[in-house]
């Protein structure tokens, strides 16, 4: 049940955004900015990061979506179940790992992050840019995971990937998804 009266029974983000649009604009151009611009991680690798975050964060909302989006760009289904089980046996590579590592102390104890955390993940040929662009993503499935825990977006994608926005499985269809979001959210809001 969400937690905003307002809300339908089974929420979904587009409910949520819709209801409360003052700032959606901003906000989606921002995440297409971090998930879909030039940059030196790749887009499934960033979709990785954002579904990872979210499942630490246990939000099925944004886990289920990313989750979808990951594998649409190429990452193995339910490689990312893997990472959340056991990151060290996960089948990624060394370096991937490392990454996430890094990523995942961010996530849980951001203020416990040293130098050796960060030079860990250097060491494993990541450059500067890469590291920053995962905390980005990072950073912006925090804030994320609270806004659809905190307005309780109950809508989870296990088993309706159909219902999902990207329709195909194709990444072509999924590279301006938040854009397309972004427009489905304003003429919710203006209905």
């Amino acid at each position: 049940m969400p937690r905003l009266p307002s809300l339908p029974e089974e929420a979904h983000l587009s409910d949520l955004l819709a209801r409360f649009p003052k700032n959606i604009e901003t906000l989606l151009r921002y995440v297409n900015d971090v998930l879909r611009s030039e940059a030196e991680l790749e887009i499934a690798d960033r979709e990785l990061i954002a579904a990872f975050v979210s499942g630490l964060n246990s939000c099925r909302f944004c886990y289920g979506s990313h989750a979808i989006y990951a594998e649409t760009f190429g990452i193995e289904p339910g490689l990312i179940e893997q990472l959340l089980n056991d990151l060290d046996s996960a089948n990624i590579s060394d370096r991937m790992k490392a990454l996430l590592r890094y990523v995942e102390k961010l996530n849980t104890l951001p203020s416990k992050l040293v130098q050796a955390d960060l030079d860990a993940v250097l060491e494993q040929g990541w450059s500067e840019e890469a590291v920053f662009e995962a905390i980005e993503v990072t950073g912006l499935f925090n804030m994320m995971n609270r806004i659809v825990e905190g307005g309780g977006v109950t809508f989870d994608y296990s088993g309706k990937r159909d219902g999902h926005t990207l329709q195909s499985a194709k990444p072509a269809a999924a590279e301006d998804s938040y854009l397309k979001f972004l427009e489905l959210v304003k003429e919710k809001a203006s209905a």
